[in-house]
């Protein structure tokens, strides 16, 4: 059963949600869309729990996994801002320790934009490392990095949370959930946490991982997986301790400060995280920072860890139209390996398919958040669609090119 609400001119929003569950096997999900600032939908429906078939009711949130990269950057974006960050100095003014082993002229914009050099840890995480801030961030700054930093870009998928996080932690003097809990998520009125406290545990959503047939793996990225398991990839996805066993759904993996993969929110708290940002900055940034945000950074037709096209800003997501460059588009469907927003939107997405942006050219922030994860490595039909039909709500006419065009 869906709740919430839809203002006129959204149908379309709705009818997509509607559609996901009925044929495209979603099994709990919200969706929130602001326009100007103002909400004009907010949908949530389905099962929030599998085992004890308890709804997904309006204040359910979940994992969004790396969604939470948006949140992460948009902290140090804020601490830019202000004048507590230089994106473009070294990381050692802030950060010593971790210029050792060739990393001595890593910026911050490198750190956000995966072009840094650390997109994994060679040394073996322990079990609980994850869960334990200076433990990680040591490993990082004895890390040498997998090539000449700036020169090229692999998406730090798990380190991201300590690379861009410890510099969030320096430059604020608090860590990085509180910082985000106090500056950005309390004042916006965000159900948005990075470690989550304990009482509100009970409103969480388990994760439904996919589960892939021996068939389809078949990618570039499983390939590495398969067969280089010293490769970034590789590492990346092995290498996390705890985490990679599920890690999702304990507490020990919810209650961490993980600023790459364990947020936990909903639609609402995903589109109210943006909706400043696609409203000239608000109270979070100014408007040089903002028009920074948005811009691409780094981009690639290899990345060197997700093995697929990829573009980024400094870290978001900017649209990425793989549905003909990708084996994984073939293998399941136009959608997956993909995300397709307005060239002026920035965002992420998180494993799975969830996905939260700006678009500051339509005035439009957007979030989608779901329980049970679909296949490849960003979006897939059931997020997409809803995007898609946001933009054809605002009048937009395509995405032909690769992005949505009027």
């Amino acid at each position: 059963m869906i709740e919430g609400t839809c203002k006129p001119g959204f149908a379309r929003v709705a009818e997509a949600f509607q559609e996901n569950f009925s044929d495209k096997g979603e099994v709990g999900a919200s969706v929130c869309l602001t326009v100007g600032g103002e909400t004009v939908v907010d949908l949530w429906g389905g099962v929030a729990d599998r085992k004890t078939g308890a709804p997904w009711t309006r204040d359910a949130v979940g994992i969004v996994f790396s969604c939470t990269k948006g949140a992460t950057a948009i902290c140090a974006h804020v601490l830019a801002s202000r004048g507590k960050l230089d994106l473009d100095a070294p990381v050692a003014e802030l950060w010593p320790e971790f210029a050792r082993n060739g990393k001595q002229r890593v910026t911050t914009r490198m750190m956000l934009d995966h072009s840094a050099g650390v997109p994994a840890l060679r040394a073996k995480v322990k079990e609980s490392g994850p869960y334990e801030w200076d433990y990680m961030t040591g490993l990082l700054a004895e890390e040498a990095p997998f090539w000449e930093p700036g020169t090229r870009n692999g998406y730090h998928g798990f380190t991201f949370g300590w690379t861009v996080g410890e510099m969030v932690r320096r430059a604020a003097g608090v860590s990085l959930g509180t910082f985000f809990q106090n500056e950005i998520a309390r004042p916006l009125g965000l159900d948005f946490w990075i470690g989550l406290p304990e009482a509100i545990e009970p409103r969480v959503a388990p994760v439904v991982p996919y589960v892939y047939k021996p068939n389809q793996a078949k990618t570039p990225f499983m390939s590495d997986l398969a067969a280089r398991k010293e490769s970034p990839a590789a590492l990346f996805y092995f290498n996390i301790g705890a985490w990679r066993t599920g890690g999702a759904n304990t507490r020990a993996g919810r209650a961490a400060e993980i600023g790459a993969v364990n947020g936990v929110t909903n639609a609402r708290g995903l589109a109210g995280l943006y909706a400043p940002l696609a409203n000239g900055g608000g109270a979070l940034v100014d408007a040089r920072t903002l028009s920074r945000m948005g811009e691409v950074s780094m981009a690639t037709h290899d990345d060197a860890t997700l093995r697929i096209p990829t573009r980024f800003a400094l870290g978001f997501m900017k649209s990425m139209d793989n549905r003909k460059r990708c084996i994984g588009a073939t293998l399941f469907g136009p959608d997956v390996d993909s995300v397709i927003m307005g060239s002026a939107a920035f965002g992420h997405v998180g494993a799975g398919g969830s996905l939260g942006f700006a678009d500051p050219s339509a005035g439009l922030s957007f979030g989608y958040t779901m329980n049970k994860m679909g296949p490849g490595l960003l979006m897939n039909e059931r997020g997409q669609a809803l995007v898609d039909a946001a933009y054809l709500s605002l009048g937009y006419a395509n995405k032909d090119g690769g992005v949505w065009v009027k």
